[in-house]
């Protein structure tokens, strides 16, 4: 009863809150100073020149660590790992959020690629799905014909969506998984994806600047990165983790830190410093009522965001 009441206040406040933000914001990138990004792999450093006034070149020198994973997040995730499939367990709000992110992710990259075959629109493409967990987003990309490879530092998470995978025969040549870090893919892997898929997971990260040079790595130019994430509110902190952790138990206690959230103008700063622009960031709203997620004007709470990564410029032919 307590429960009901308190979602019933907490949606009057987001009502009443003001906070009106466009439902698509598409957005062209305002960064356009020269960059020098040195392989991640040789040097761990990004370099952005800037040139003052008096003629001379500043380097701006932002430390890269060598790795996104925060072992205090790997433990979390891993007292989980048997919990995935379970559509009216602790993360069931993650099931139904593929009501929005599933048409999100394949709608742009129709508008992207085009339609590559009837019945599997994503035909063709290659996608990474970072931070997969038991693959609940990796399955429905393969299901619309997407090769996806789904990648989790959490081992038990991987053979969780492994087992889940091989019971439908269609996914045998599509979805693969494998138990690693997004840096360690990168070695590997340079230019190599379509697109890369990172859903609730950013705010999970040891290191941001490390996950945008690692996605900038793997992605194809002009490929897309795909992020769904909670901004960084007095409101995200009373609906992500008072309400959603300690009133309604929608997920369990302690799943987030509310010092990693990041809102949709910060982290379109960083991927923009990384080489991408921001193509579309909307809204997004669980109600726990009726446990669906719908779109909203507001960004105040959580939100999906469409990067690309910019092609290089053609270089004009010297005589």
């Amino acid at each position: 009863m307590y429960s009901k009441k308190f979602t019933r206040l907490a949606f009057g406040l987001l009502a009443d809150s003001g906070l009106k933000i466009p439902l698509i914001q598409n957005v062209s990138s305002k960064v356009k100073a020269a960059r020098s990004l040195c392989s991640w792999t040789v040097c761990l450093h990004h370099r952005q020149k800037s040139q003052l006034s008096n003629g001379l070149t500043r380097l701006n020198v932002r430390s890269i660590s060598q790795s996104t994973l925060d072992p205090a997040e790997v433990r979390k995730f891993q007292a989980m790992a048997s919990k995935w499939w379970d559509l009216q367990g602790e993360l069931s709000a993650l099931h139904s959020m593929n009501d929005l992110r599933v048409p999100f992710i394949r709608d742009n990259l129709l508008n992207m690629h085009g339609v590559r075959q009837l019945g599997k629109p994503l035909s063709g493409l290659r996608i990474l799905d970072v931070g997969c967990g038991g693959g609940l987003l990796s399955e429905p990309l393969g299901r619309l014909g997407a090769d996806v490879l789904g990648i989790d530092p959490v081992e038990d998470s991987v053979r969780t969506a492994e087992l889940h995978c091989s019971y439908d025969p269609d996914f045998r040549e599509r979805v693969r998984y494998q138990a690693c870090t997004l840096e360690e893919l990168a070695e590997d892997e340079a230019e190599s994806f379509h697109a890369i898929v990172a859903s609730e997971v950013v705010e999970h990260l040891a290191d941001l600047d490390a996950f945008a040079n690692c996605c900038h790595q793997v992605l194809k130019p002009g490929g897309s990165l795909f992020i769904t994430t909670i901004n960084k509110t007095n409101l995200s902190y009373v609906f992500g983790i008072v309400a959603a952790e300690q009133l309604l138990r929608i997920v369990p206690s302690g799943t987030h830190d509310w010092e990693k959230f990041i809102s949709p103008e910060d982290l379109e700063r960083l991927l923009e410093s990384f080489g991408f622009y921001v193509e579309a960031i909307r809204g997004m709203m669980y109600n726990p009522l009726t446990g669906a997620w719908s779109w909203q004007q507001s960004t105040a709470i959580n939100y999906a965001l469409h990067a690309v990564k910019r092609k290089e410029e053609p270089q004009p032919d010297r005589v």
